[in-house]
């Protein structure tokens, strides 16, 4: 019994440590977003929108293009620590470049360039610590529960802090993000692998593997459209504030929190749920609340209003994302934890992606309320769409729970 305790005792250990790196480089991503329109400029940008528009897009290509190939990595190496540790000194070293770049006249392509190499770097701490989460014990709605409330206690934090390091100087927030990798990269060091010893095999072989299992592109089509919501409220919902309300960064970011907070807040206990209940009413219930609240924000005439409809968007996604992220897991195999991971962060940044560019085209040509509009009615469409599959899918792997256990 004390063995099973103190057994209990590391992994829930583990999990904290795990949740605390994905929560610090959220946290340094997110620092970045309220200042991001007086950034660019800074940077060298001709204009906020376009160059906010590439400055995001840039990193987040990286993380598109990076994410499979660092997941396959520690799968055919059968170690992760490794490499989150080289991907949190990757993302210092490039925090600091960009925040130097106008010191050292680097023109705003240049500053696109380092921008790529330090998401490629960022995407290896973040997707890596979450796949380290998939190889816990206890859980997969409780394990993805704790990543989820890392990642949104991270967005909700960075978003109100960042706002008022913009305020002193726009490269501020790039610098202390710098500082807070460097001690991720400490950090991570303490924490055991726990990679699958079979895990190590080839690049093909994965990719068989994976292409036997094609229900992993529910998840993923709901971590895309997911993700797209969540980049649109990077650039646009920024925008939308300081532009149709008159806010300044500080408050944009208070504005940014009122969705993170409840977002994060609710994550564990959210993905708990979904370990009882199944996965089908989180996610597609949870997708189609979400939705609906998102164009709500859109048609709030005043700042009370829209702060009310922020925290319901927040609630609406702590329905979403772990259940979500826990269907991953549920999905896929044990040896290829990494590759499965990737992908779904990989569909997820270029939903990111997505939102930047869509979200902000649409606000640019056709106002505000319309991006919101459109964005809401895709996350709602998703859940139209695929909520036969989720139900079938849930309903089949609740079987094969019930015949492991028997």
């Amino acid at each position: 019994m004390t063995q099973v305790m103190d057994g209990v005792r590391s992994v829930r250990g583990e999990r904290v440590r795990l949740a605390a790196v994905i929560w610090a480089v959220l946290l340094a991503q997110v620092l970045l977003y309220p200042g991001v329109p007086d950034l660019v400029v800074h940077l060298g940008a001709g204009e906020q929108l376009d160059g906010g528009t590439w400055f995001l897009v840039a990193e987040f290509a990286a993380f598109v293009a990076c994410a499979g190939i660092w997941g396959h990595l520690s799968d055919r190496l059968g170690t992760r620590v490794p490499l989150v540790v080289f991907g949190a000194v990757g993302a210092s070293v490039g925090y600091a470049a960009l925040a130097l770049a106008p010191t050292l006249g680097v023109p705003f392509g240049g500053v696109l360039a380092l921008r790529v190499l330090q998401g490629a770097a960022t995407i290896a701490a973040f997707s890596l610590s979450m796949t380290m989460l998939m190889d816990l014990r206890g859980g997969h709605g409780r394990n993805m529960g704790a990543a989820g409330i890392a990642i949104g206690l991270g967005t909700a934090m960075g978003a109100p802090i960042g706002g008022q390091l913009a305020e002193i100087h726009p490269t501020t927030p790039l610098a202390v993000a710098s500082v807070l990798m460097v001690g991720t990269a400490v950090f991570a060091r303490s924490i055991p692998d726990r990679v699958p010893s079979t895990s190590r095999k080839s690049v093909s072989a994965a990719m068989k593997r994976l292409r036997s299992r094609p229900e992993l592109s529910i998840p993923y089509a709901f971590g895309f459209i997911d993700r797209l919501t969540a980049g649109f409220f990077a650039l646009v919902g920024t925008l939308y504030f300081q532009s149709e309300f008159g806010l300044d960064p500080g408050a944009t970011g208070i504005m940014l929190m009122l969705f993170f907070a409840p977002f994060a807040l609710l994550q564990y206990p959210m993905g708990k749920l979904s370990d009882r209940i199944g996965r089908f009413v989180p996610i597609v219930v949870g997708s189609i609340c979400y939705g609906v609240t998102i164009v709500a924000v859109g048609l709030a005439p005043t700042v009370p209003l829209a702060a009310v409809a922020m925290v319901a968007v927040g609630v609406g996604g702590a329905f979403v994302s772990p259940a979500t992220m826990a269907l991953v897991t549920d999905i896929a195999g044990d040896n290829d934890r990494g590759v499965a991971m990737a992908g779904f962060n990989a569909a997820g940044s270029l939903g990111f992606l997505t939102g930047f560019l869509v979200g902000g085209g649409l606000a640019d040509r056709l106002g505000f309320t319309t991006a919101f509009a459109v964005t809401g009615l895709l996350e709602i469409a998703i859940a139209l769409v695929a909520f036969r599959a989720v139900y079938r899918l849930g309903d089949r792997i609740r079987r094969d729970a019930t015949r492991a256990e028997g």
